[in-house]
Order: structure tokens, then C-alpha cells, then sequence
């Protein structure tokens, strides 16, 4: 799974409207390294540095940290069905940002309300559970996923509300463009926003992937084994809200990459949680990267990653949802 993420980041690197050699690409990342004598020109280099690196490293970090969100919620909640949505994060932090395009303008103020609304809406539904949504058991998945949906429906109806009183000229153009998705703005400023949560998160959830391997199992089974399923339970949960932030912070809504990319990794390398996350994390780099690339150089005009990934990753997924029904039937 590294070598496919590399793989894919220097494709990324080499594709679009001013194609770049391959060797051109791999001689210009490792000119500082090793003080190659340039064989290309100025604008090769600009266009690897300056447009398509910054861009492809925020598909990276965006990728992974929504597809270890993904796999953690899965795995906490024993449904391969959760996914970041289901505690209503991106709705919140959505909200957050539409609210920071409409009283400011785009930009930062999008980025730091989506990130702050993508907490807020982690903390209500933490409230909204109250002291259930640590105790484990079905009761306290119930109550989170019902707060989950609570939560997700004001983040949406705030949503319309937003768009209806938002210049049919100016803001309402901006705000449906950032809730599609793009990674067309990406910059020094937005990878700040995502690499520091997203790579916090990833390091929270992979650190605890053999707790999480006991909780699979089952709860009781996880507490005679000396797991503390409700601290447990709670980093991953704030683990996860926080990569889903972060992520909506920097790029818009994209959907679908939590949901799909853990069944694919289970599916060509199984569920061994020693090393599930890690490959977890870097198929859903390569992931976003790959559909990235597709969205920016398909047609003359890019199209929104947002819609991209929700129409690779319903087929998908419905292809996985016919195999597994055959497996269970057989």
C-alpha cells in the first residue's frame, strides 16, 4: 500500500493540462536531496512545488485521515456500515463553514468555521448521549447514532436556511462549489488546517488498534481482557470527529471514502487490526489522490470531488453489498 501511494502521488504529480515526465517529476523531488544537476526548466518545477505538490499532499493527509475515521467508527460500533457521517461531524462542520461563507466570505473564515462546527457537532452529540455513549453495550451505540442523526439533520436544515438567505450572486455560487468538494484552493493555509488534526487522529486510532482489535471481539470479552472500553471508546470517537473536521475544513464535503475504502482494504487483506489501519490509511491516500487526479484532468472543466467519490464509491460499494450477501447466503 506505500508503494501504491507513491505510485500514485507521482502520477498526480505528472498529470494534468502541462503534463511532466515521470523522471522529470522524481529527478525534481529529488534534487534537494541529493543536489541533482537540473535537467528541467523553471516551469516544471513551479507547476510540481507550487500547484500539483501542495495539492496532492492535501489528498493524501484528507484521504487517509477520512478513511481511518471511517474504520475506526466501524470497528467501535461493529458495523461495517458507519461511517464519519453517522455522527453528524460533516454536517456540522459544513454548517460551520457555509455560516463562515455567508457572514465573512470565503477562504479562512470557511476553514476555521467548518473546523469549528465539525467540533461543535461532536460535542453536542457527546451531550446529546449523555453518560451512555461511553458505557458500551447496544443501549449506548443506539443513543450515539440516534444523536448522530439528531445533530445531522440541524446541521443540514442550517444548511438550507443558509442558502436561502445568502446573495443568489456572490455567496450562493461559493457555498454550493466548497459543499461539493474541491481541492482546487489547496495551499500552505489549508494544509496547516488538516496535517496537524488529521495526523493526531491517525496516530490516536492507530495507537489504539489492539484495544480496538479486543472491542471487535465484544465488549465484556474487551473488559476481562483489561481494555477500558469507555476511555476507548471515547478517543475514537473524538479521534475520528476530529479528522472529519479537519477534513471538511480543508476541502468541503467529500463523501464515501470512510465508508468504502475499509471494506476494500478487508477485502484484499483482511481485518487484522495489527496492521489493518496502517494499509487503511494508505489506500485511502491512494484513493483520494487517484480521484483527485480523475477530477481535475477527466474534462476541461474539474469536476467537484465530492460528486466524484460518491459516484465511484455507491457502485463500489453496492458491488461489495452483492458479494458479501453471496458469501452469507453460501
Amino acid at each position: 500500500m506505500a508503494a501504491a501511494t507513491l505510485v500514485a502521488a507521482l502520477l498526480a504529480l505528472a498529470v494534468g493540462r502541462y503534463a511532466v515526465p515521470l523522471d522529470t517529476v522524481a529527478r525534481v523531488l529529488l534534487a534537494p536531496i541529493f543536489d541533482l544537476t537540473p535537467t528541467w526548466n523553471e516551469t516544471e518545477a513551479q507547476v510540481i512545488w507550487a500547484v500539483r505538490g501542495p495539492r496532492t499532499l492535501l489528498a493524501a493527509i484528507v484521504g487517509a485521515g477520512l478513511a481511518l475515521a471511517g474504520a475506526a467508527l466501524q470497528s467501535v460500533f461493529r458495523n461495517p456500515l458507519a461511517d464519519p457521517q453517522i455522527l453528524g461531524v460533516s454536517s456540522g462542520a459544513a454548517l460551520g463553514g457555509v455560516f463562515g461563507i455567508l457572514l465573512i466570505g470565503t477562504g479562512w473564515p470557511s476553514m476555521v468555521g467548518a473546523f469549528v462546527g465539525g467540533l461543535a457537532a461532536l460535542g453536542a452529540v457527546f451531550w446529546l448521549a449523555g453518560g451512555n455513549h461511553g458505557s458500551g453495550g447496544k443501549g449506548g451505540t443506539v443513543m450515539l447514532v440516534l444523536a448522530g442523526l439528531v445533530v445531522g439533520a440541524v446541521g443540514a436544515a442550517g444548511i438550507a436556511l443558509a442558502k436561502y438567505a445568502a446573495d443568489p450572486d456572490n455567496q450562493l455560487p461559493a457555498i454550493v462549489f466548497w459543499l461539493l468538494g474541491s481541492l482546487a484552493a489547496a495551499d500552505a493555509a489549508r494544509l496547516w488546517v488538516a496535517v496537524p488534526p488529521i495526523l493526531l487522529a491517525g496516530v490516536l486510532i492507530i495507537g489504539l488498534r489492539f484495544h480496538l482489535s479486543a472491542l471487535a471481539v465484544g465488549e465484556d470479552d474487551a473488559r476481562r481482557l483489561g481494555v477500558p472500553v469507555r476511555t476507548v471508546r471515547l478517543l475514537t470517537l473524538g479521534a475520528a470527529g476530529l479528522a472529519t473536521a479537519a477534513a471538511v475544513a480543508a476541502c468541503g464535503v467529500v463523501g464515501w471514502v470512510g465508508l468504502v475504502v475499509p471494506h476494500l482494504v478487508r477485502l484484499a487483506f483482511g481485518a487484522d487490526h495489527r496492521w489493518f489501519f496502517i494499509s487503511t490509511a494508505l489506500a485511502g491516500a491512494a484513493y483520494l489522490i487517484l480521484v483527485d487526479t480523475v477530477a481535475r484532468t477527466a474534462v476541461a472543466a474539474e469536476i467537484p470531488l465530492g460528486a466524484l467519490t460518491a459516484l465511484l464509491g455507491a457502485p463500489i460499494f453496492a458491488v461489495l453489498l452483492r458479494r458479501l450477501r453471496g458469501d452469507a447466503h453460501g
